[in-house]
């Protein structure tokens, strides 16, 4: 035992239960970033989204949430991160009233950021507390339940999605953070210490919270608008409230976006080193990146949330859409991420003890790419979903013992006074590798589409111009077709033409789908090459 932990008190009855509702309240918005995938499908169908609403859905939570963490994490250390959380927790359950009230693509996008907003207050607020209140060997005890709750929430919220769209309606996935979001508010009023950071410097870091806004925006941007609005040359008309970027125009709106984003980090990280430099106040502080646990558990959690919001937005598709479960039933096999995921939470501390923290996350990640792996080699467009939830079972494990191991880590040598800035570095990253893995599964999935359909209705001897019209439709709905298909029946256009269509769609989806988890896997080992420098960097 070291002298630190020997120094430091127990935590009170109070502090533990405290700990329980900032894991409550952070479950919530961990939930809702997932909750949403399952009921996508039906979501797409009742207000007619296009793939690429239905990518904005997801991604736009995630991005805003990843803009705004930096500036929340500063607010939390200045203002009160007890006063923050609350904040956040009115504006995040408003935002949900919004969402379920949406009949429209405008609005549900819109409220999905006023939720993303409220939810850029709560997380840097939760993290940053339970790094100030824990001590010694009690904050690994504590960073252990916050990690295992981001994996455990994440992998849950597909069966919870499920289970209220099938039996009530997609509406109370949203409805469902209202009576759970007052409950954690009076449980912080009487359990949740107030905390602040250190003295802060002077002034307000308004132009780095823009210039990350716009950096960060512009990327997820382009990358989710480029299979339909063309990398390079304009391919299909794109409007922003009323202004139209011309389909004549020598290049595509992306790369321009491509652009104002790598100019706008670039610009970002000058002006906060020059912040830095004149002692002012500053939304990164990149001393942090000093710490080499810090840079590189950071680059590690970025290549598992990229891995696991990809697996979670294609596979609600590919299960729903080409193999014809209803939402329960796949909520049920997405399930098999949360059984694996809880179960090695609960013993990733006695992993730890024996192989250590950054061991522990090279062996999650292990087990991450095996099962995503496995996956991508399984699927067919008739695999039974126990086939599906085996391998889904595997990546769980993995997923847990990563999160649950990961997050203390990453903040072992973060200096108390600056934690809430170190947690939203931290959960900002989370955030933008989460965005870029719908966005990059989306627009993999939407390529891979473009070439798989016509394909596989070509070999199952539909062809001409109307099948050509049927797989761009099966794309732009991100699949919903095939299911509108399967009900009709014969009673369908296509006649006695519907079942060979149908297969041949499912088969050509299944593909697709295998290569957005084949891409998935790509970052997964990117995240395991991270945890070989962060185990390193430990020593």
């Amino acid at each position: 035992m070291s002298v630190e932990d020997t120094a430091v008190s127990a935590p009170t009855r109070k502090e533990w239960i405290g700990l329980a509702v900032l894991a409550f309240g952070l479950g919530l918005i961990v939930l809702d970033g997932t909750i949403v995938g399952v009921a996508l499908p039906v979501i797409i169908s009742d207000i007619h989204l296009d793939l690429t609403d239905a990518q904005w859905v997801n991604s736009l939570y995630a991005v805003l949430l990843a803009a705004l963490l930096l500036s929340t994490g500063r607010l939390a250390d200045r203002w009160g991160r007890r006063r923050m959380f609350q904040i956040g927790l009115v504006i995040f359950v408003g935002g949900s009233i919004l969402a379920a009230m949406s009949d429209a693509a405008g609005t549900l996008i819109g409220a999905r950021a006023v939720q993303a907003v409220g939810a850029a207050l709560i997380m840097p607020s939760t993290l940053s507390t339970v790094n100030a209140v824990f001590r010694g060997k009690y904050r690994a005890a504590a960073f252990g339940v916050w990690g295992a709750v981001i994996s455990g929430a994440a992998a849950i919220g597909p069966l919870a999605g499920g289970a209220l769209t099938q039996w009530a309606s997609w509406h109370w996935i949203f409805l469902v953070n209202i009576p759970l979001g007052i409950l954690v508010f009076i449980g912080a009023m009487l359990f949740v210490p107030e905390t602040k950071g250190g003295k802060a410097r002077p002034g307000a870091d308004v132009d780095g919270a823009l210039l990350s806004a716009i950096g960060f925006g512009a990327l997820v941007f382009a990358v989710i608008e480029g299979p339909d609005i063309g990398w390079w040359k304009p391919t299909a008309k794109f409007e922003l409230f009323g202004w139209a970027w011309p389909m004549d125009a020598p290049v595509s709106v992306v790369p321009i976006a491509f652009a104002i984003a790598v100019v706008a980090l670039t610009l970002f990280v000058v002006w906060e080193r020059h912040r830095e430099k004149v002692r002012r106040s500053a939304i990164l502080d990149l001393s942090l990146f000093g710490f080499p646990t810090f840079s590189w558990g950071n680059v590690t959690a970025a290549m598992v949330a990229v891995g696991e919001f990809a697996i979670i937005f294609v596979l609600p598709l590919y299960l729903i859409n080409a193999l014809g479960l209803d939402v329960m039933g796949a909520g049920l096999v997405l399930a098999a991420m949360a059984v694996g995921a809880f179960f090695s939470g609960a013993s990733a501390r006695h992993l730890a003890a024996r192989f250590g923290s950054p061991g522990t996350v090279l062996i999650g990640l292990g087990l991450e790419v095996i099962g995503i792996g496995a996956l991508a080699l399984l699927i067919t467009s008739t695999s039974p979903g126990w086939l599906v939830a085996l391998p889904l079972i595997v990546y769980g494990l993995g997923l847990g013992l990563a999160s649950a191991q990961l997050t203390g880590t990453v903040l072992r040598d973060v200096p108390v006074e600056v934690s809430g800035q170190g947690s939203a570095t931290q959960s900002t990253v989370r955030q933008i590798g989460s965005a870029f893995g719908t966005a990059f599964a989306g627009a993999t999935l939407s390529v891979a589409l473009a070439l798989t359909l016509p394909a596989s209705l070509d070999a199952a001897g539909v062809s001409g111009k109307a099948a050509d019209q049927l797989a761009e439709t099966a794309r732009q709905s991100a699949g919903t077709v095939i299911g509108q298909l399967r009900g009709e029946g014969d009673k369908s256009a296509l006649g006695d033409q519907t079942t060979a269509a149908v297969d041949a769609l499912s088969a050509g989806f299944t593909d697709a789908t295998r290569w957005s988890l084949l891409i998935a896997m790509v970052f997964l080992l990117l995240g395991f090459i991270g945890a070989l420098r962060l185990q390193r960097a430990s020593r």
